[in-house]
């Protein structure tokens, strides 16, 4: 049952990226683009995607438990490490050169869209090398 809920909400939140645009990296990289062809589009997405994140996380946390599962997994740690300064970085720098971060770079290759097949492999790669630096800390 639980793979069936997570496919689902995987296929809405895919269908949200596509339909907001967020899966073509010409609209991202034109958000990105402030002094020259700018979008500010999608910061109407982002921003509704914020405000259904806050309502949603106040309602559910009332929970005593979720819907499916035993139990809520919310991080713990609450310091800043350099994983959490470069992790971001990486991830702001990669999105700012290729326009691609990795649920519309997921959605896109169901588009065909240019640039998903270089993209999606070298982000699996960095994140199993990712994982294996974490493990080699740990």
């Amino acid at each position: 049952m639980s793979f069936l809920v997570n496919l689902a909400l995987g296929l809405l939140f895919g269908t949200g990226l596509v339909v907001s645009g967020m899966a073509d990296p010409a609209k991202v990289l034109n958000f990105l683009d402030i002094f020259g062809t700018w979008d500010p589009s999608l910061a109407f997405v982002m921003g509704g995607a914020v405000v259904v994140a806050f309502i949603g996380y106040r309602l559910v946390l009332r929970r005593d438990a979720p819907i499916i599962g035993k139990t809520f997994h919310l991080p713990t740690r609450q310091d800043i490490d350099a994983r959490v300064v470069a992790g971001p970085a990486i991830f702001g720098i990669g999105w700012g050169l290729c326009g691609f971060c990795p649920g519309p770079a997921l959605a896109a290759i169901g588009l065909g869209a240019t640039g998903t097949l270089a993209f999606v492999p070298a982000m699996i790669a960095g994140m199993w090398a990712a994982r294996l630096l974490a493990e080699k800390r740990a």
